[in-house]
């Protein structure tokens, strides 16, 4: 068995679709079980138009509602087969009719709530999964949707919900395997349900957590992401035109890579599936020739010292100095303390006796953690930042890195460094419009030469 994971631009419209369909098709043969996101930008529209509602504006939201119910009714009812198409566009006004109730009810309370938002942003999945089912059946595949909020039970932490694993599980267990056998099942990611079946978010990017969530309960044998790139490259396209494939990277340079900006893949994804040692697959839809990236438990053996270079953009930086806690003990935790208690994550850290440099990727409580941090520090912040990171295994074991990094940035400012958390990885930070000529810079001198069993 495997999991095929399809992402918003794999299935973002009737054409997109329908080559889903035929790659399903080609690989019947390994019971495959397919997870969707949102059709393109769907959970974008999606999310303003709650905004708008909440915000008084209920006429231009059920207007984007409704353009969104003809998009939706547009590119699917080209799919399925001839009798299947009065069903699924009853599927779809119930589902659009549905939505506009919603929206009406935001607009009468004038609030958004966690809760809601994830009601909303629902939608976008429990669409797809339908269409998608719909036509892999007009391509002669028999497929059928199932409700991801049945299936994946979570917290009741809203837009960010956390699987409950053992409930999960015995659920994936008990009802795909069987379902699987006789045709291909069709969920949508990114959602789930409180045990009391109240809907709730992974949070953005969720969809790749959803596909290793069910392969690792399924024990599946890969675990297949299809976007719309040829796989992990050794840095972002954008930033470096000659950025090269990564054929075989591991687990462990995948999250890190994941984490700090490469946006190929959900840094949690790789969590649930490493635990159970299955491989994940990078992949194109737009090219399903290529041979993508195979993402691995074990370490892979590299002559280059870096794998990829990663940007993480709209970073904050946030500097805390206080001359009182010279040879005091407690500072640092006075520091994580507020960050905890704003439920705020921090990404590098530097510190000495009295001053600690710590980055930050969501100002959203910055004011606050600010005040409280200034009851007892001197604070400075920076914004528009970024974090520049180079990954790879074989760092922790070729000397000079450090020399050949920072020389090869000669006239960009850095701002803050880390390294030795992590032995796979040296990352800094340099102001936002200086990430791209960094990166580029960095890429020029770490892959000239390329060790062909691992790059291409």
């Amino acid at each position: 068995m495997i999991v095929m994971k399809f992402g918003g631009t794999s299935v973002e419209s009737a054409e997109a679709i329908a080559r889903v369909c035929e790659i399903v098709r080609a690989r019947l043969d390994q019971r495959p079980v397919v997870v969707v996101s949102a059709m393109g930008k769907t959970t974008n529209r999606l999310l303003a138009m709650a905004r708008q509602a909440a915000a008084g504006n209920r006429d231009e939201a059920l207007r984007e509602c409704e353009e969104l119910h003809r998009f939706h009714r547009t590119e699917a009812l080209a799919l399925p087969k001839p009798e299947e198409r009065a069903p699924l566009e009853r599927f779809l006004e119930e589902h659009f009719r549905e939505l506009a109730e919603l929206l009406r009810g935001l607009a009468i309370l004038g609030e958004l709530t966690p809760r809601s938002l994830d009601a909303v942003a629902s939608y976008g999945e429990r669409l797809s999964s339908h269409i998608v089912a719909a036509a892999l059946r007009g391509h002669g595949v028999a497929a059928e949707a199932v409700d991801s909020r049945r299936l994946i039970v979570t917290d009741r932490r809203f837009t960010q919900a956390t699987p409950l694993f053992p409930h999960t599980n015995a659920r994936l267990a008990g009802a795909i395997p069987p379902l699987a056998r006789e045709r291909v099942p069709v969920l949508g990611g990114f959602i789930g349900a409180t045990e009391d079946g109240v809907t709730t978010t992974l949070g953005r990017g969720g969809s790749d957590f959803t596909a290793s969530i069910v392969g690792a309960a399924l024990d599946a044998g890969e675990i297949q992401i299809w976007t719309d790139v040829d796989g992990m490259l050794t840095a972002d396209p954008n930033l470096v035109e000659g950025a090269r494939r990564v054929k075989t990277i591991s687990f462990a340079e995948a999250a890190e890579l994941a984490y700090f900006g490469a946006k190929v893949l959900h840094p949690a994804t790789v969590l649930p599936a490493v635990e159970k040692n299955i491989p994940v697959l990078i992949l194109n839809s737009r090219r399903p020739q290529a041979a993508g990236t195979r993402i691995v438990a074990e370490t892979v053996a590299c002559r280059n010292p870096v794998k990829s270079i990663a940007c993480k953009r709209g970073i904050t930086v946030v500097d805390v100095h206080s001359t009182r806690m010279l040879m005091a003990h407690g500072f640092l935790h006075r520091i994580f303390e507020v960050f905890d208690e704003c439920e705020t994550a921090v990404d590098l850290l530097a510190t000495s006796e009295v001053s600690v440099s710590l980055t930050i990727d969501s100002p959203r409580r910055l004011e606050e953690i600010a005040a409280r941090l200034r009851q007892f520090a001197e604070v400075g912040i920076e914004q528009r930042q970024a974090i520049v990171c180079l990954v790879g295994d074989n760092i922790r074991y070729t000397p000079g890195i450090a020399a050949r990094t920072f020389g090869a940035l000669a006239g960009i400012n850095v701002r803050m460094i880390s390294q030795g958390a992590s032995l796979r990885n040296l990352s800094f930070v340099v102001a936002e419009d200086d990430a791209p000529r960094a990166v580029r810079a960095l890429h020029e001198e770490f892959f000239r030469e390329l060790d062909p069993e691992v790059f291409e």
